[in-house]
């Protein structure tokens, strides 16, 4: 973990729960959302560097770290919702907005309800296509599962399919790192989020309408989404940029920090 002093959260009301975010450097705002299960610390290995020349505002998506979970599950209009809140607080009218994963699929429904807010998306490990039927089936599975077994076994399981097969030989470091932010769930905060990733919406047809510069960042060793997901997203973004970090797999920002900061300022500098 990088040398930030810590920093006290923002803490807003957004419906029915509150949301927290952070807010590092100073300069041009941008946003970036972490993946499911862990939160805001994901990003701070990048966001050391990035913050040098901007704004960096990391909010804890609702159900992770120290944001709520609210009502019901935690659908992606309710998480774009958040986010809408958010950049009012922090008086952000319209950034970059960068998402891995969850973040990916909160940024597609930002689009369809606040595409005028949106300067630039970078769309990392993460898939247009809603789930099929036993995607869907096995997110609501495991939501069940959670609630009768408690986190861990859950946590345990997915550590292979989130971490590259490089970091999990090489970086037991990042794995326990990852781990220790997924512990911030509890059983209800990751049923209502699975369930809530259940239900979101196909955003293929989204994607043709994306009309500002897009960044597609993947890992060589996402078995999740990959390069087959960030291609689909390439031939419908029209000139969306994709870049494949190696030796990363779907949580490639925090497996790769050095190389997913360098694509992602060089990206930032040029709009």
């Amino acid at each position: 973990m990088p040398s930030m002093a810590p920093f006290p959260a923002h803490r807003i009301k957004s419906s029915d729960t509150e949301i927290a975010y952070w807010v590092f450097g100073d300069g041009p705002p941008v946003l970036l959302l972490h993946p499911f299960p862990v939160h805001h610390e994901f990003w701070l290995p990048v966001t050391e560097v990035l913050s040098t020349r901007y704004r960096i505002l990391l909010p804890d998506l609702r159900g992770h770290g120290e944001s709520g979970i609210g009502d019901g599950p935690a659908t992606m209009d309710k998480h774009a919702a958040d986010l809408a809140r958010v950049m009012d607080d922090a008086d952000v009218g319209r950034a970059p907005l960068i998402g891995v994963s969850i973040g990916g699929y909160a940024l597609f429904e930002f689009w369809r309800k606040h595409r005028g807010r949106v300067a630039a998306l970078g769309l990392c490990n993460t898939k247009a296509p809603a789930d099929g039927p036993e995607a869907r089936t096995a997110r609501l599975q495991a939501a069940n599962d959670v609630l009768e077994r408690g986190t861990d076994p859950f946590f345990e399981t997915m550590i292979p399919r989130l971490l590259g097969k490089s970091t999990l030989e090489n970086r037991p470091d990042l794995r326990d790192g990852v781990l220790r932010m997924m512990r911030a769930m509890s059983p209800e905060d990751v049923a209502k989020v699975q369930r809530g990733m259940a239900a979101r919406p196909d955003s293929v047809e989204t994607l043709k309408t994306i009309n500002v510069p897009t960044l597609l960042v993947t890992g060589d060793e996402d078995i999740l989404t990959g390069i087959n997901e960030a291609e689909l997203m390439r031939q419908h973004i029209p000139n969306a940029q994709l870049r494949v970090i190696p030796r990363a797999g779907h949580y490639s920002p925090w497996e790769q920090p050095k190389e997913a900061t360098r694509i992602l300022r060089q990206f930032l500098d040029s709009l």
